[in-house]
């Protein structure tokens, strides 16, 4: 593109004036409005350039700390998944046992009913420890699979129920 164009008499104007305003202000006044453009660019360059770099900077190794533990967390769950699907199913008998066993370690605030292949869990006030032991359980020895929770927490613990299929069914 060439700009061989005459300038247009506004912008003839406006040059004319800026250097007559530059050049009718004493050289103190120059040299102040030159230091000002420069800390003003300074500043734009800050707020656009370096500001947001220093604060991924200081992000960043935080955020990559954190998804490297939820990777961490995944990679776990998959493989639990994956021992879990490979392992043996065990007979109904010995499944049912292995929940009942499982619930009597939670004493009174859990109850244990099944029918046929489902069983279900029926708690008051259990703490989340408790039940994360007891379903790991159940789906190690029982190898029965959580289809249906009703979970409501309160101060003392958690209370609802945990349907689950026993291995074997579909």
């Amino acid at each position: 593109m060439s700009t061989d164009h005459p300038p247009t008499p506004r912008s003839g104007t406006l040059r004319q004036q800026a250097r007559q305003f530059w050049l009718g202000r004493a050289p103190r006044e120059r040299q102040l409005i030159v230091v000002m453009a420069v800390v003003v660019a300074a500043l734009v360059v800050w707020l656009i350039a370096v500001q947001p770099a220093l604060h991924t900077l200081r992000v960043a190794p935080a955020e990559l700390d954190q998804l490297d533990l939820q990777l961490q967390q995944m990679q776990i769950a998959a493989l639990e998944s994956e021992t879990l699907r490979s392992a043996s199913p065990v007979p109904p008998a010995q499944a049912t046992e292995a929940l009942r066993a499982a619930s009597e370690r939670l004493g009174t605030k859990a109850k244990l009913s099944l029918q046929g292949d489902r069983a279900t869990l029926t708690f008051t006030g259990l703490q989340f420890e408790s039940l994360r032991t007891w379903l790991g359980e159940a789906r190690r020895a029982a190898r029965a699979r959580p289809v249906e929770a009703q979970l409501l927490k309160s101060a003392g613990g958690y209370s609802g129920s945990i349907s689950l299929t026993l291995a074997g069914s579909s």
